[in-house]
């Protein structure tokens, strides 16, 4: 995780700040996360929000690795098991988890749905991200429906087939529709806008993609 070693003074200073941290990012790595024994880095993301007493959601994502060679039904029983693992720990320190497509098996929503729906005493929800979305454009219509019920947040990009991952918003050829549907469909949840460009100033980014959607006239 970025800025790990910092995590602490960036949550402590956002708070004093009045900046509102939605979220924590987790990524489980099936060489060094196990049940019940998380990687040094993740247990320390852990003890980052007890010792700060954050109250937020943490967003959770897999490693292709962390489901090598098991078949659909034995990812999702592997996979539900960690994500109830997490969800304990999470919810004794007042937060809970959302589930985080990031491309391979856990990046399609209805894998992820399948993990929910195993744990229905759990309160679980999906993070849906544009910029792991592009093989998924033609299916999202469909898979909509399917994540309406689950979907927690939204992080928006431009989007276009052929790549790039990362493309400000109004640059694409598809995400104004993506997003018209999300409201034609219903959806009150929050959006997200990320400053995923390591060599640019965050701040101009995000400005971009604010402009980006101004400009592309949602209704």
């Amino acid at each position: 995780m970025m800025h790990l070693p910092q995590m602490a003074r960036e949550l402590r200073l956002a708070k004093k700040e009045g900046v509102e941290v939605i979220s924590v990012w987790m990524w489980i790595d099936g060489r060094t996360d196990a049940l019940g024994k998380l990687s040094g880095s993740n247990e320390k993301v852990f003890k980052v929000i007890d010792e700060v007493g954050y109250k937020g959601q943490i967003w959770v994502s897999f490693a292709a690795n962390f489901f090598e060679d098991l078949s659909d039904s034995e990812a999702i029983a592997k996979g539900a098991e960690m994500i109830a693992f997490l969800s304990k720990r999470a919810t004794t320190l007042g937060c809970k988890i959302g589930l985080y497509n990031h491309g391979d098996w856990f990046g399609e929503p209805k894998n992820q749905i399948q993990i929910i729906k195993a744990l229905p005493d759990k309160n679980l929800g999906l993070v849906y991200n544009f910029h792991h979305a592009h093989h998924q454009i033609d299916a999202y219509p469909e898979m909509l429906d399917t994540m309406l019920p689950y979907l927690w947040y939204v992080n928006l990009s431009g989007l276009r087939k052929e790549g790039p991952k990362i493309l400000p918003i109004g640059k694409g050829n598809h995400e104004k529709e993506m997003i018209q549907l999300l409201l034609d469909k219903g959806y009150t949840g929050d959006f997200g806008i990320l400053g995923h460009v390591a060599e640019k100033d965050v701040e101009l980014v995000l400005k971009a993609n604010l402009n980006g959607l101004r400009t592309m006239h949602i209704e």
